[in-house]
Order: C-alpha cells, then structure tokens, then sequence
C-alpha cells in the first residue's frame, strides 16, 4: 500500500495533477489553480496580506486592501453566516452589505485589525532587543551626533587587505533568534522597528548616503533559466519577450565617459551569462569602461559571473579575481546571492551557483583585495523567517571572517514578469510589513558587522525607500542612470532618480543627505558639484546602443 501511494505522488508530481486529477487543486497545477491563488493573497508566513502593496506598485496602493472578508448572519446578531464573500476593496473604502456582522483586515504591523492586541512587547522579544542594546553600547559607547557621516573606510587609491574582525564584538543573536525577531507581529514588530531605527541613529547619525553611479547591463542573453528573472532572453530566434542584446564594448566606453561628465564615481555592470562569454570577455569590459574614465570606480561582475569567468578559463577563483583587479575592477557587487539557502535555490534557481559557492566566490574576492556588497531577494517562493535568518547568519559569519562587506542591501522580489510567478508557484513578492522588518532586523542581526543597510529604490519606490530610514536604513544606494533588471519585471522605476531628487527625498524623511562613493568616502569636490550641477542634470542622456 505505501509504494503505491508513493507511486501515485510520484505520478501527480510529473504530471501537476491532484490525487483527484484536477490540476487546479494540484500544488503545481499553475497560474488557475487554488494553491496559486493562496500565494498571491498571502505573506511569508501564510497569513493574509494586509493591502495591496507589493514592490513594483505605486505607493498608494499602500492604502488599498487585499481583500475583506465579510460574513452575514441569518438574524444579524450572531455568527453563524449564510453567506461570505471575498472582493477587493480599493482606497480601503469598504462598501456596506446589509447586516455584516465582522470583517477582517490584517494591517501592516502584521495583526488582525479590529481585533484586540497585546500592548505590551512580549517578554521574549523584550529580551532579545535587550540583549542587542546592552551589545551595542559596548561597541559604540559614544553616539554618532547628527552631522558626523558613517565611519569612513580606507582610502579606495590605497590597497586593501581583508582581515578578521574583533571576536570580542561578534553580535550575541543567533540564527533562531534572528529567526523570532523576523516573526514580531504587533506590539513586538514597533518593538523590533523601534529598537533597529535607534541602533541606527547610534551607529550612524541622521545621516543618510547616496552614490552617483550608472547601472550598465551588456547583455541579456543568458544560458541560465532562473525562475524570479524576467531580465534575462535566450538567442534572438527563440521566442523571447523582446529582443535579446549584446553592447559594443565602444558602447560601455562611451556610457562611462558620459556617466563620469554626470558627476558619477561609479559604474556597476553586470549582465546574463552569454553563451559566447569567457573570462576575457570580463577582462575587456574592464578595460573598455576603463577607456571612458580611468578615474572610474568599476564595480562589476557578479559571484555567478565570476565563477563562469573562472570556468571558462580553466583557472583557480583567486587566479581569475587577480585578474580581474589587475585589470582595473575595483569591487563585485554581492548579487546572485538571491536566498542563501540551497532548499530555496533549488526551486528558484537550480542551475545557478548553490550556497557555498557563493561564499566562496566572495571570501575568495575579500582575500585578493576586491570588496563587495551583500543582497537578499525575498517575497517569492521561500519560507520567509527562517531563511532570511540563515542568510544573514551566513553573510554575518563571513564578514567577521573577512571585513570586506560595504554594505547590504535587501532586495524584494517585484513579480510581475517573473516566470516563477507567473506560473503560479510564487508570492506577489513580500508585503510592507515584511519589507520594514527585514530591513531593521538585518540592523540589528549584522551590527557591529556591517554598518551600511540599504533601502532599494528601484524595488520599493522611492518615497517607500525612505520610510525605511525609520527601520534601521542608513543609505539609498545610486542615482543608475539607466536600470533595466527591475523595469523588466514590471516596477515603474529604476532609470534614473537624479541626486538632487534623492537628496529631496532623504529630507522628507527627516535625514540628513551625504553623498559618497561606492566604499563610503567623500568623493572629489568637483564630483559633487558636476552631480547637481542644473545643467548636467537637464541634459537628457544620449540614446542608447545595442546590437
């Protein structure tokens, strides 16, 4: 009898059917199907989403609800219900029915509204904040006072070396903790905001970084078909969104050169593995950006692009990264990384790079000299809470090892053109709730580790973006001048938000705008002054390049 019930699943796994043969009650049974539809009207956590909000939309569908719940009694004066409903209910107007004896909301600290809440911070959560508070005043016994920027790191003209961090200052949370902290509803969820925009303020100031850099993406071919990536085409005769593309390297030149006249320091490049790609094809785009301003940051190359470089060499990681930095790449910014959870990778991305090769990848870059950022994509097909957690466990452990982390910078999940999604099998990407806890929890999980938390404009919005400087944000991250990842998957940003704008938005929220480069100094005067200079930022840029 259990082999033939094994057989059976086995049977209905290949073909997407239900036990029933129906495929709209099969777990995988696509976009139509119930388990579909569970997904995109929940969160992490299986729990309902509070509005319609998700990364990608506009900020005021913040104020729209998901869906209400309304259930009408027979007499109106009791439970007992004759009939239900489910619907949308735009600007949270919810229009009356006769009778409707409750209606249920889930709001955006993660609670049921309309429903009594606890009003005090549950004792375990109490403590756990606790615990990082006492920690942080012995790492930084004296605040930051509001106009000092975040502590500097070494001259990016002068070499640097990776090298362990203090033991005696590694954060006390451990991986289940860091767990819990990502579970805090209610009272515990303004707890853990709370305690994460005070750390901030104590580490930090009010201050609040942004760069001025151009994002260049060479090519949108790629051999691999990772599941959240609406980005990415095969060859141009295959029946692909759009035209694939590949730039001319006089084209990465001519967009760095004009980039560096924009008051930028920084270029990051990145692209699809292409087929016809070798670790040289890496070396040359180093060079040609090189050409257009040898003053330029090159901050390129993801871990997943590194290790193909590697690859398609025959040549040690080091061996290739050495390379690479001779060559004039001066940074890796830390993508690819998605969820460092190989469970999650296998459903996401299963021919990608797995967990510890990434690390790998990126200890192995610390070690000859290159740094790099850190991200986390989350708000798809993962467990929420307890991956999220392995990840930071991960990316903290490393850290401590190396100290070659800038920066982390969580990334949610914008769905609407992912394949992932649109077979059904993902989540709407995560909820607000979700996005403000993530963000202060990786605050307070990587303190003293890594001191930079970013908030993704392109992702969020950017007046979303800085709401999160109330959740332990300290940076906005680039002005990109172009972006095509996100755009590609739906969101209605991520071309350019030029700095005087970001500035604008920093004010708004209460902070004060500083503007830095991509390891966090101040850049050259004349830098500054050509980024906010009127006319540079009226001059629309040249048209773009493809072949």
């Amino acid at each position: 009898h259990l082999l033939q019930q094994q057989h059976l699943q086995q049977q209905h796994k290949a073909t997407g059917l239900s036990p029933s043969g129906r495929p709209w009650l099969s777990e995988t049974g696509g976009a139509a199907s119930v388990a579909a539809a569970v997904r995109r009207a929940s969160d992490s956590c299986g729990y309902a989403r509070g509005n319609r909000w998700c990364p990608g939309l506009r900020e005021d569908s913040a104020h729209q609800q998901v869906e209400v719940l309304e259930h009408e009694t027979r007499d109106g004066t009791n439970g007992s219900s004759s009939s239900s409903g489910s619907r949308a209910a735009p600007n949270a107007a919810i229009s009356k029915r006769a009778a409707p004896s409750w209606q249920v909301v889930r709001g955006m600290d993660g609670t049921l509204e309309g429903f009594a809440q606890p009003k005090q911070v549950s004792p375990h959560i109490r403590h756990l904040l606790d615990k990082v508070s006492q920690f942080a005043l012995q790492t930084h016994p004296v605040p930051t006072t509001t106009s000092d920027p975040p502590e500097p790191l070494p001259d990016p003209k002068a070499p640097w070396h990776a090298q362990p961090q203090d033991p005696l200052k590694f954060n006390p949370l451990t991986e289940g903790e860091i767990a819990q902290l990502l579970e805090a509803r209610g009272a515990d969820f303004w707890a853990v905001v709370e305690a994460a925009d005070q750390l901030r303020a104590r580490v930090c100031g009010n201050v609040v970084t942004h760069t001025v850099n151009r994002n260049i993406n060479y090519t949108n071919v790629c051999t691999f078909g990772c599941g959240f990536c609406a980005f990415s085409k095969g060859k141009v005769s295959d029946l692909v969104r759009g035209p694939a593309y590949l730039i001319p390297m006089a084209e990465i030149t001519r967009r760095t050169a004009e980039a560096w006249d924009r008051g930028a320091t920084e270029v990051c490049m990145q692209g699809g593995i292409h087929p016809d790609f070798t670790g040289s094809t890496y070396l040359d785009i180093v060079a040609a950006a090189k050409a257009g301003a040898p003053d330029m940051h090159v901050h390129a190359f993801s871990p997943l692009e590194v290790f193909e470089g590697a690859r398609s060499l025959g040549v040690s990681l080091a061996d290739f990264l050495t390379s690479l930095h001779d060559a004039g790449c001066d940074s890796l910014p830390g993508t690819a990384a998605e969820v460092l959870h190989d469970g999650v990778r296998a459903v996401l991305c299963p021919d990608k790079i797995n967990t510890a090769e990434w690390l790998e990848v990126v200890e192995t870059a610390h070690s000859v000299g290159l740094r790099t950022t850190a991200t986390l994509m989350f708000g798809h097909v993962e467990h929420g809470p307890i991956t999220w957690a392995a990840h930071l466990h991960a990316l903290r452990s490393l850290q401590a090892r190396t100290s070659g982390i800038t920066e982390f910078v969580p990334l949610p999940f914008v769905h609407m053109e992912a394949p992932v999604y649109l077979k059904g099998l993902a989540r709407r990407g995560p909820t607000l709730h979700e996005c403000m806890l993530l963000h202060a929890v990786s605050r307070l999980a990587l303190h003293p580790h890594i001191t930079n938390i970013q908030a993704s404009w392109p992702k969020m919005g950017p007046e979303m973006a800085a709401q999160l400087m109330t959740s332990g944000c300290n940076d906005m991250g680039g002005s990109l001048m172009n972006e095509s990842i996100t755009k590609a998957a739906g969101g209605p940003w991520g071309q350019e938000l030029p700095p005087s704008e970001m500035q604008r938005f920093i004010r708004a929220a209460g902070r004060v705008p500083l503007h830095r480069t991509t390891v966090y100094r101040a850049p050259p005067a004349d830098r500054s002054a050509a980024s906010l200079d009127p006319e540079v930022a009226g001059k629309p840029l040249a048209p773009l390049v493809f072949k």
